[in-house]
């Protein structure tokens, strides 16, 4: 989760865009066989080419679904609580599991780089896919600070349309806004926007109202087990510090609205955090540990899944 120059990905997706099937698909014949992205066998067993089963292989640990061991490849508990037969939402029926997928993506910054940057790290309200394209590159430069190579260009530049493609709906005239939600499913967040008069997409904050509080309570509980600390400042949790990810960039949350959202979620679960002021500072207190994916088996098994 935390961000380390020494541990960047780009250009693994073969510069296919996730698409809504491959996640079930994949995971689930991941589960029947280990060694289901072997070139020979993939191609078999998940009906598409070469590259596409690479493309899969990545979305897949790109989304924390899978995880690198010294053994190999491995099932996450995230990947067995969602995506496995009798999963809690193997095909991303409830929005909220598009949220949750968009979080394990944004906050993965060894595989998914260019998002965990984007979404965290870029503040331009307006923007081309070129000055993206521009400024991941220079970012990529000052964190290198002559380590290592840099990806090139070229790389960089597919990097962005392929993030761009996920998140809007294509302006292509031979594209139906059917067509996109099929192919790309975090679309419907409608994160990113495009205005078509001056040619050029926006990423703002907003209400996000649709987003649900287990899903910023999981990833809430992520933050503080992997910043190994039982308090965090909600400055931390809206903009990204010491090279960890925000709540409130990631999910593109107003300052009043994601306070609002953390002391609801403080109502709905006082036994694990509550709001403090030290001083003016405003912080959130972790009161006992919580694995994160509590929340996500109170959301799945309660019927009434309010938002917040």
């Amino acid at each position: 989760m935390k961000f380390n120059s020494k541990k960047m990905t780009f250009g693994r997706h073969e510069t296919f865009a996730l698409r809504y099937a491959w996640l079930t698909k994949g995971f689930q014949e991941f589960q029947k066989n280990s060694n289901v992205f072997e070139p020979d066998r993939g191609t078999l067993r998940l009906g598409v080419g070469k590259n596409m089963v690479n493309a899969i292989r990545y979305w897949l640990l790109a989304t924390r679904l899978l995880e690198k061991t010294k053994q190999g490849l491995k099932e996450t508990e995230i990947g067995q609580a969602i995506f496995a037969k009798g999963g809690y939402d193997p095909y991303l029926e409830d929005e909220a599991t598009l949220w949750l997928i968009h979080w394990l993506l944004a906050s993965n910054a060894e595989k998914a780089t260019a998002w965990f940057w984007f979404f965290n790290y870029y503040y331009k309200t307006k923007f081309s896919r070129e000055e993206v394209a521009i400024d991941l590159e220079a970012f990529i430069n000052d964190s290198l600070e002559g380590k290592r190579k840099a990806p090139s260009e070229n790389t960089l530049k597919k990097e962005v349309n392929i993030l761009l493609r996920m998140y809007l709906r294509s302006v292509a005239e031979n594209k139906t806004p059917l067509e996109d939600l099929l192919d790309a499913p975090l679309i419907p967040l409608n994160l990113i926007q495009f205005d078509a008069l001056d040619k050029r997409y926006q990423l703002k904050p907003m209400m996000q109202s649709i987003l649900p509080c287990h899903i910023l309570g999981f990833a809430l509980a992520e933050l503080f087990t992997d910043r190994d600390t039982n308090i965090i400042s909600i400055k931390d949790l809206m903009y990204a510090t010491n090279d960890y990810p925000a709540l409130g960039s990631v999910f593109k949350l107003t300052e009043s609205t994601l306070l609002a959202k953390i002391e609801q979620l403080t109502v709905k679960f006082p036994q694990f955090f509550e709001i403090r002021d030290d001083a003016g500072l405003h912080q959130v207190f972790l009161i006992k540990p919580v694995k994160a994916i509590t929340f996500l088996d109170d959301y799945y098994r309660n019927e009434d899944k309010a938002t917040v």
